[in-house]
């Protein structure tokens, strides 16, 4: 095997794996020596810091790892303190929505409202910090109870629940219906009223 097919190969594992890997572990996956590794590995360092890249590669003991290079970190802090723009999609709306006017609520209760599985939608509400875990149901199976926080309050200009639009609970039964009778239905049509009013 020549050796630019090796380090582009460690390259291509440093960069996927992001934590350090062992020469060992790398030699086996690419079927070369130990020494071939460490070779490519200490190259491409010097080629990333000769050429002034933004990552460099270095070396922890007997492994090695890709990382941001120190000049950098300044630019990362500011990125991070930007406030991250959401991206709630349709699905994530009436996810919200559900679990806005129904909390406490678990997966199941949302499932069955909206027809099809929630996992996704709620996994990334957690993450965006609009829903957050409230416990868990004093059921069989005790499935988790999901609740919105405080940061959903502030995304929607909202100063409690008690802001939220009031929905005609008739209804409201009449959505669950549908969806429970045709699995595919979507509700973004019945839930026009939650288009929450930005209030700055």
């Amino acid at each position: 095997m020549d050796d630019i097919n090796i380090k582009t190969k460690v390259e291509g594992i440093l960069f996927a794996m992001g934590d350090s890997v062992s020469c060992d572990r790398m030699a086996d996956a690419i079927g070369c020596r130990r020494e071939d590794v460490i070779e490519a590995a200490e190259e491409l360092s010097r080629e990333f810091l000769r050429n002034g890249r933004g990552v460099r590669i270095i070396k922890i003991n007997d492994s090695y790892q890709m990382c941001t290079a120190p000049e950098i970190y300044d630019t990362l802090i500011n990125l991070a303190r930007q406030p991250r723009k959401l991206q709630l999609t349709e699905v994530l709306m009436e996810t919200l929505s559900i679990i806005a006017y129904r909390q406490p609520v678990t997966k199941a209760e949302i499932e069955k409202i909206r027809g099809v599985s929630s996992d996704h939608a709620v996994s990334k509400l957690v993450e965006y910090d609009l829903v957050c875990e409230l416990g868990r149901l004093d059921a069989p199976g005790r499935p988790m109870l999901f609740g919105t926080t405080d940061s959903f309050l502030k995304a929607f200009g909202l100063t409690s629940l008690d802001d939220l639009p009031v929905l005609d609970p008739v209804k409201v039964e009449e959505f669950k219906q549908e969806a429970e009778e045709e699995a595919d239905v979507s509700l973004s049509h019945h839930f026009v009223l939650l288009q929450f009013p930005s209030r700055s």
